[in-house]
């Protein structure tokens, strides 16, 4: 789950936001590094954004690789339509509510907290953090679910949340790394076990 604080929530904003100061091209590459592997993709990986530069609802945009069918390539300009697609199926939409987009997509109206919330029912939580317990140290159950944020840092009461849900800081070293490069180190950990 990535936390885009900064990504726009219009669809208009959010793609004259790519190369600029909100990082927005930071959504493509993560979906691309987590769905995909060389001449294929992943089976059983779903990745939420959760876009919060909005005047009403933060939008969580859930993307299911085993039910898309219409992957669109392996570049940026296509991941970004997809969210961009999702956001402008969200027009209107009331606090919590959800709607399909195409196959594999959909969109909410729910905030990163209770998106943890709810995936903490049957995930075991996992904060990136360079000051946390080694990867390699860790021990993975059947059901991870990685919280990673984009340049602005998770703000204190939310991580103070996630401590309650029972997340486990996690570091992939002293480094501070992209979003995007993170779900790469976490994929292979993950397929070492």
């Amino acid at each position: 789950m990535l936390r885009a604080r900064s990504a726009p929530t219009d669809s208009r904003q959010l793609l004259a936001a790519v190369g600029t100061a909100a990082h927005v091209e930071i959504l493509a590459h993560t979906l691309m590094n987590a769905i995909f592997v060389a001449q294929s993709h992943r089976a059983d990986v779903v990745v939420y954004l959760v876009l919060e530069s909005s005047a009403d609802y933060s939008r969580t945009i859930r993307f299911d690789s085993n039910a898309m069918h219409e992957l669109g390539g392996f570049h940026e300009q296509a991941w970004l339509g997809k969210v961009a697609k999702a956001l402008d199926a969200s027009r209107g939409m009331g606090k919590e509510e959800s709607r399909a987009v195409e196959s594999g997509i959909t969109v909410r109206t729910v905030s990163f907290e209770r998106l943890a919330a709810e995936l903490a029912t049957d995930h075991a939580l996992y904060l990136m953090d360079r000051k946390g317990v080694s990867m390699r140290e860790q021990t993975f159950g059947a059901a991870p679910c990685f919280l990673l944020t984009d340049h602005l840092p998770m703000p204190k009461n939310t991580l103070h949340g996630l401590e309650r849900l029972g997340a486990t800081r996690v570091s992939l070293g002293s480094k501070m790394l992209f979003a995007s490069q993170c779900v790469v180190l976490i994929h292979h950990e993950l397929d070492q076990g």
